[in-house]
């Protein structure tokens, strides 16, 4: 029977807190970015963060990423070559990268994956990708399982797919419409999220078919009962989105999705395993409802939805929807009743549906039972509206203390011969060290087994808890003399497990594999000659630059890529029966700005291009 294949739950983490918590709550791995070259600017951190977050990860055999995953421009390169030999030094596991001008830096052997910006869709690209030796690929959000499965016959390295969290409306790295309507480029690190805007849908004329709906704002990602069948299709690798989500969030999904694959991997166990070690108690019950959501959604992952697609977006607000209460019975002013059996707690957030029909928050000044409250301030709640809630202070209040402890068995083993006391620890990372301490030790007058094994469990303020441990319980042995040889002997099985940890290398460049395609266009994002140099070792003979380096948008440059379409979303597919519903001719406004929606119906997929007034 072949190796289990290691499952992996990945978290996302702003800083090194965040990370070591994610860590702590049951991540396998967590990404971060660094001080500079992250895609997300505002979740930098320092090399001495960075060097935290991987010396608690590595001692449960868990790994750090981090994001080197924006545009490089050429002034920049020896910067991000600087950088990275860095990261390599203070022990990161792998970078997450975009830009292919980075495979041709001089850079120490660091595994490098391929992030998501670099729009992974088809079998060919993923096979390219390989063939450049990344270790493992980051596949687009919008894959079916049948595509999922499809690729993973195509590799041989380990699929990462995003499982939970917010969604890009554009294919990941085909998003241009910051950089061109704002100057703030999406594949740098500084989305201005113009999808999370309210838009009118109007048509050729200019008259308002849909009103002030956000139209491009999609549900967040939620997999969780998907897991199983991911990993039949090839995944291994499983992404949690948010390197800008408080710890709060980070510690409640990561802990339910651990849970979640930890019972995928005990219901086949020969086929699946975990990545990492250690079991993790909880101080809370995770859900996921209680932390930021726009309401979940499955996306593409099951093929396409029925023609409305109305699980795919949240129109009405890019709000947090949280935890649905129930129906408002009554409200007047200050006062609130909601059917519901769900206890509520002063400081508590709603969220519903105002009487202008504006999506609205308000706080619990004091909860009454019974689904009673008093509001801080009035509000104008419809009969029969529905009631969420955003912030659950009591379950908030748990997540900001310490919520969770991870721990290491281990398994010990006393001792005595030819005067030497020796403790043995076996862990469950197969680490085996033994350390012995010459003594003369005499016969007890009373057993002893029970004390000696209290003084092997005090393992406080360490990683590791005994499991299991054989005593010389017929001997007599100080607790002074116990307590150094379990001190000592417990150092060496960090320095045990220091040396004999794992470490993933870069894998070598194949030259003979070509690109897909012997044309580039912007979206490609190629921003240096050496991203250019590389594209054309491997038969690209036509390269557009980025617009990001000067290429000027024209009135058919994508600003959107999408295999979400607006037609599906309101019921008007040009291939389903309902296809007039909307008129031909659609156009996207906010604001001055004009974005004309093209259906490409063969494709199935929808670009906005900037339309001139």
């Amino acid at each position: 029977m072949p190796n289990p294949v290691d499952i992996e739950l990945l978290a996302p983490a702003r800083d090194a807190a965040i990370a070591i918590a994610a860590i702590d709550h049951g991540a396998d791995a967590v990404y971060m970015g660094a001080s500079h070259h992250g895609a997300r600017a505002d979740a930098a951190n320092s090399l001495d963060d960075v060097r935290r977050a991987c010396d608690h990860a590595h001692r449960f055999g868990a790994k750090i990423y981090v994001t080197v995953n924006t545009l490089v421009y050429d002034n920049e390169l020896t910067d991000v070559e600087k950088l990275i030999h860095q990261l390599y030094h203070i022990g990161v596991d792998a970078l997450i990268v975009q830009d292919m001008g980075i495979l041709r830096l001089d850079i120490p052997p660091i595994a490098l994956h391929a992030s998501t910006q670099c729009d992974l869709r088809t079998p060919d690209k993923a096979r390219f990708l390989e063939a450049m030796g990344f270790s493992q690929l980051v596949m687009a959000r919008e894959l079916t399982l049948d595509e999922i499965t499809a690729i993973k016959q195509a590799t041989t390295v380990p699929l990462e797919a995003f499982v939970h969290g917010a969604l890009c409306v554009s294919y990941s790295g085909r998003c241009a419409i910051s950089q061109a309507l704002k100057g703030r480029s999406a594949n740098r690190g500084e989305c201005a999220q113009l999808c999370r805007l309210p838009y009118d849908l109007v048509d050729g004329k200019g008259r308002v078919v849909v009103g002030g709906k956000h139209l491009l704002s999609l549900r967040d990602m939620a997999q969780h009962d998907r897991l199983e069948q991911m990993m039949a299709a090839g995944v291994s690798s499983f992404k949690i989105e948010g390197r800008l989500k408080d710890i709060g969030y980070v510690k409640n999904v990561v802990a339910y999705y651990r849970r979640a694959i930890d019972k995928v991997i005990a219901r086949e166990p020969g086929r699946y395993r975990r990545a990492s070690f250690g079991s993790v108690e909880l101080t809370f019950e995770p859900a996921l409802d209680k932390s930021f959501n726009r309401g979940f959604t499955h996306y593409f992952l099951d093929g396409r939805r029925p023609a409305d697609g109305s699980a795919m977006a949240s129109v009405d607000t890019p709000k947090s929807l949280g935890e649905y209460l129930g129906r408002a019975i009554r409200c007047n002013g200050n006062s609130l009743t909601i059917n519901t059996h769900t206890t509520l707690a002063n400081g508590d957030g709603l969220s519903f549906t105002d009487a202008s029909g504006q999506f609205s928050g308000v706080r619990v000044n004091r909860a009454l039972g019974d689904g009673s409250v008093l509001l801080r301030e009035p509000a104008s709640i419809p009969r029969n509206a529905a009631i969420y809630r955003t912030a659950d202070k009591a379950f908030n209040d748990l997540l900001a203390r310490p919520s969770a402890t991870r721990t290491i068995a281990v398994v010990a083993a006393l001792g005595y011969a030819n005067g030497l006391l020796s403790l043995t620890l076996d862990d469950e990372r197969g680490n085996h060290v033994t350390h012995s301490i010459p003594c003369d030790l005499q016969p007890a007058a009373k057993p002893q087994g029970d004390r000696q094994r209290a003084e092997l469990t005090k393992l406080g303020g360490t990683i590791y808890r005994l499991s299991e441990a054989q005593v010389q319980g017929d001997l007599f042995i100080p607790a002074s003399l116990l307590s150094q040889l379990r001190r000592e002997a417990i150092d060496m099985l960090d320095r045990a497990h220091h040396i004999t940890r794992p470490i993933d290398r870069r894998r070598n460049e194949d030259p003979s594999v070509p690109y897909p395609v012997q044309a580039l266009v912007p979206a490609d994002n190629v921003a240096n000659h050496l991203a250019e140099q590389l594209y054309r070792d491997h038969g690209v003979t036509d390269i557009t630059p980025a617009l990001e380096v000067g290429t000027p948008v024209s009135s058919s440059t994508p600003l959107m890529h999408t295999r979400y379409c607006l037609r599906r979303q309101l019921g008007a597919c040009l291939k389903g029966n309902n296809a007039n519903a909307l008129p031909h001719d659609l156009y996207l406004k906010t604001g001055s700005t004009l974005l004309k929606v093209n259906c490409d119906c063969k494709a199935c997929e929808m670009t906005l291009t900037q339309h001139k007034q």
